[in-house]
C-alpha cells in the first residue's frame, strides 16, 4: 500500500465538483436549499461515507480472519454539528448485522484498529493548505 495517497477535486460551477482518485470518479454538490444542484453527496456526507465504508470493510475483514460471516452487514455513521460552527464534534458509528449481539460487539472492538479513516480522526492530524497558480503570467 502507498505511503501517500491523492485525490483531486475539480470545480465544474456552482457549488458542484467532481472527484478523482485513481480513475474513479464521484460527484460532491450541495443541495438545492443550500445553493446547489443537488447532483451529488455534500463534501461532509462524503467525509461520512469514507468513515462508514471504512468501517464496515474492517468489520468484514476481522470477521474474514475467523472465518465468519456478517450476513446484512452494514454501518451507519450519524454526525451532530458544533452548534453554529462550521464542524462536526462528534460522529456515532452503528454497525448493524445479523449475527449475535455480543459476537458483533467483539468484531466492533476489534475492527477500530484496522480503520484507517477513524483512526486518523482519532489521533488527529496536520492540515496544511499551499496554492498554486495556473498561469505563470500571474507570477510575476
Amino acid at each position: 500500500m502507498a505511503s501517500r495517497i491523492e485525490v483531486t477535486a475539480t470545480w465544474r460551477g456552482g457549488f458542484a465538483t467532481d472527484v478523482r482518485a485513481r480513475g474513479h470518479e464521484l460527484r460532491v454538490d450541495e443541495p438545492e436549499s443550500a445553493g446547489g444542484d443537488d447532483s451529488g453527496m455534500m463534501p461532509t456526507e462524503a467525509f461520512c461515507a469514507a468513515l462508514a465504508s471504512c468501517f464496515c470493510l474492517a468489520l468484514g475483514h476481522v470477521a474474514r480472519k475467523r472465518s465468519l460471516d456478517l450476513p446484512g452487514l452494514r454501518v451507519t455513521v450519524r454526525g451532530d454539528r458544533a452548534g453554529r460552527e462550521l464542524r462536526y464534534e462528534r460522529f456515532d458509528v452503528e454497525a448493524i448485522a445479523d449475527v449475535e449481539p455480543d459476537l458483533l460487539a467483539q468484531l466492533v472492538e476489534r475492527a477500530r484498529s484496522f480503520c484507517w479513516v477513524s483512526n486518523t480522526l482519532v489521533a488527529g492530524v496536520l492540515l496544511e493548505y499551499r496554492s498554486t497558480t495556473l498561469n505563470a503570467d500571474f507570477r510575476k
